[in-house]
């Protein structure tokens, strides 16, 4: 094999112009799965059993729309570092985002400190919050298959969180007189 070794699934595709929204479904799937766009209708993705049974059924899907699409299995023969690149930058982008959202968080337990509420509910709403954001990231983690230099940074965003999450935990119990 050529380049470093990498399989990759590419999907061209056709859907009807109309109604927009097969456009946009398919459009989302594909982010779903973490594919980039080469060009426009032409997406690409690392090959994994997962990923190819996901581009599988995709491709159904666009055929079920009365569209075309063609999956291929193939290597890169010149470029791949740069169809890593863009793979990578996509999913730094991802991260960046959840660390955005971490921020946020902190921020907003933040407010909860300086408004005085330690109660079980802004507790709880804040562990919504908190488990959500962790959901996203395993998203993120299980589609970052070429490891994007972002996931550590993000990973420690999350345990900060957490940890922020836990003193405040402590503080809703001091407050409403239960210890631990």
């Amino acid at each position: 094999m050529k380049g470093g070794g990498r399989r990759w699934l590419v999907l061209v595709y056709r859907v009807p112009t109309e109604p927009t929204r097969l456009r946009a479904a398919v459009w989302r799937r594909i982010k779903g799965l973490g594919a980039i766009y080469l060009q426009n209708s032409v997406a690409a993705l690392p090959r994994t059993v997962a990923s190819e049974r996901a581009m599988r059924v995709l491709r159904k899907e666009i055929i079920d729309m009365d569209g075309t699409a063609h999956l291929l299995g193939t290597d890169v023969l010149a470029g791949e570092a740069d169809v890593v690149a863009a793979f990578n930058t996509v999913r730094n982008d991802e991260y960046e985002e959840i660390i955005d959202r971490c921020q946020d968080f902190l921020a907003q337990v933040d407010k909860e400190y300086v408004a005085e509420h330690f109660t079980y509910a802004e507790l709880e709403e804040n562990d919504e919050d908190l488990t959500k954001l962790k959901n996203w990231f395993e998203k993120v983690r299980t589609r970052d298959v070429l490891s994007a230099s972002g996931r550590a940074e993000t990973a420690a965003a999350l345990e900060r969180c957490e940890q922020v999450l836990e003193d405040y935990a402590a503080r809703v119990y001091l407050e409403e007189g239960e210890s631990r």
